[in-house]
């Protein structure tokens, strides 16, 4: 109960999709296009997998010992363009992990930036979608792409994906970390804050549904050994503010203990409730939703809540009528 006492906002038991999920008529459709990347070309990410679920590590119960081997990825990123987008003017932009199924681009976002776009309630910006590298949890590449506390991802996404996403259609993606977004469910919506927290000279504006800010970091990092559970336990309250704005839900039912460990560091909903009260101690512009009777990246609740969360993610953007 102390999770919706906390939270800034409640939705639910009862939901109902925006109206912003259907094209209005009358209003611009941008395109989406979708490209190929493969780890051949990754100096980043060579890929790795695992064949069976890791084991609790009898000398450190905050990790687990688990045998991976190599996996060559294979990723689509599906990249929309906003019909008002005019080439050679720089494009604020949205970077999305993961949609409401794990793996797939959440298609339904193309249309919610028409309608916003045209009603000027969030920026004309392009939207890149990237497919995770494969796998879920401790020794997969989703693993070690979205659970591991580095800058590493926003990296090998900086060098190694927006210029292809500018190469191949010609666009020219701006270098403003306020106009640049990224965004995620579970894992990814970790992954989203670990890019913005990492380089906050490159993204500025989160949102997060269902945050895996638990200890899901693999390999064991002696520096942050509760991985993203440190967050809320350690990072945020001890480091300098940030500017970073984040929007952040959970539901009522979200993942808890969902695998062998029991290290007290993997209760989905404690863990966002928590990074609310830290980022409220430190001063973070925030927003915290809670949804009743729903469960971990629920389809329902992203479907009523994603024009919210976009519209109050990009406030404040020099351009934007969204106050």
């Amino acid at each position: 109960m102390v999770s919706i006492v906390a939270a800034d906002s409640i939705v639910g038991p009862q939901y109902t999709p925006a109206p912003e999920l259907q094209l209005a008529q009358g209003v611009p459709a941008g395109t989406v296009r979708q490209f190929i990347l493969e780890s051949t070309g990754s100096k980043f990410y060579p890929g790795i997998a695992r064949d069976v679920f890791g084991t609790v590590d009898p000398n450190n119960p905050r990790t687990l010992i688990v045998e991976t081997h190599p996996q060559p990825w294979q990723r689509a990123v599906t990249v929309y363009i906003p019909a008002q987008y005019k080439e050679g003017t720089q494009a604020p932009f949205i970077v999305v992990h993961d949609g409401p199924k794990l793996g797939e681009p959440d298609m339904s976002l193309p249309h919610v930036l028409d309608n916003l776009i045209d009603r000027r309630r969030v920026p004309a910006m392009v939207a890149i979608l990237i497919q995770n590298g494969g796998g879920d949890a401790q020794g997969s590449e989703r693993g070690l792409e979205y659970d591991t506390l580095s800058g590493k991802f926003a990296e090998f996404i900086e060098a190694e994906v927006l210029p292809q996403v500018e190469a191949h259609y010609r666009l020219t993606l701006t270098h403003n970390p306020d106009g640049r977004a990224v965004m995620g469910c579970s894992s990814g919506a970790a992954a989203a804050f670990t890019m913005a927290w990492f380089h906050p000279e490159w993204y500025h504006r989160v949102i997060s549904y269902s945050g895996t800010f638990v200890n899901q970091q693999w390999p064991f990092d002696s520096a942050n050994p509760g991985g993203a559970w440190d967050y809320h336990e350690t990072l945020i309250p001890n480091s300098p503010h940030k500017p970073i704005r984040i929007y952040m839900q959970v539901s009522e039912h979200d993942l808890l203990n969902p695998n062998v460990m029991r290290d007290g560091m993997h209760d989905w909903v404690e863990a966002n409730r928590r990074m609310a009260a830290a980022l409220k101690n430190k001063g973070y512009t925030y927003r915290y939703v809670f949804a009743r009777d729903a469960g971990h990246c629920d389809r329902k609740v992203r479907e009523q809540t994603l024009p919210e969360a976009l519209e109050w993610a990009w406030r404040g953007y020099k351009g934007a009528d969204t106050d």
